[in-house]
């Protein structure tokens, strides 16, 4: 019998605190759409494709672990153009999302941000370059798209076939 194998992943859930806070984040700041929910049984189901996928994100009530426990490593939701990044970028800004870091893994620009319960997500873009992981370098969403590219491609020139690691962009804050 040959070996199953996945298609892809197809969502994820997890436990939160504030329900109706996490649903409005997820829904007002990164855009997804609630595809379902009951209110009774404390669960929102959410997408960003939702004429493909019912739910990419299940979020659930009754979190019972301390604010500073770590139970996800991070949530990444991919962009199609590294324009919806730098939106991304801003509207985090304008929102007042606390900020984990800004960067290139030569592979793609990623914005990694806090949810309002400390879980730490990613918006990203593929760039097309192989570069090997780990592979973190500063990069300013606030330069031109143009700037940027060239600056990630003259990088991954250098670095890609060894990969890179910018120690202070990549530096974890000392709490969520």
């Amino acid at each position: 019998m040959p070996t199953p194998s996945v298609a892809r992943l197809g969502h994820v859930g997890i436990h939160v605190n504030d329900l109706e806070k996490q649903k409005a984040f997820y829904r007002d700041i990164i855009g997804l759409t609630v595809t379902d929910e009951d209110p009774q049984l404390g669960m929102v189901f959410m997408s960003a494709r939702p004429e493909v996928e019912h739910h990419e994100l299940l979020l659930c009530r009754g979190r019972n672990v301390g604010a500073d426990t770590r139970l996800v490593q991070q949530l990444s939701f991919r962009c199609s153009t590294l324009d919806d990044v730098i939106g991304y970028y801003r509207r985090f800004k304008e929102h007042g999302v606390k900020f984990d870091m800004v960067i290139s893994h030569g592979n793609a620009v990623g914005v990694y941000v806090f949810d309002p319960e400390g879980n730490r997500i990613e918006t990203y873009w593929n760039t097309g370059l192989e570069a090997k992981q780990p592979y973190g370098a500063r990069i300013d969403l606030d330069k031109p798209a143009d700037e940027l590219i060239k600056e990630i491609e003259e990088s991954v020139a250098k670095y890609g076939k060894t990969g890179f690691i910018d120690r202070e962009a990549m530096a974890r804050p000392k709490t969520a």
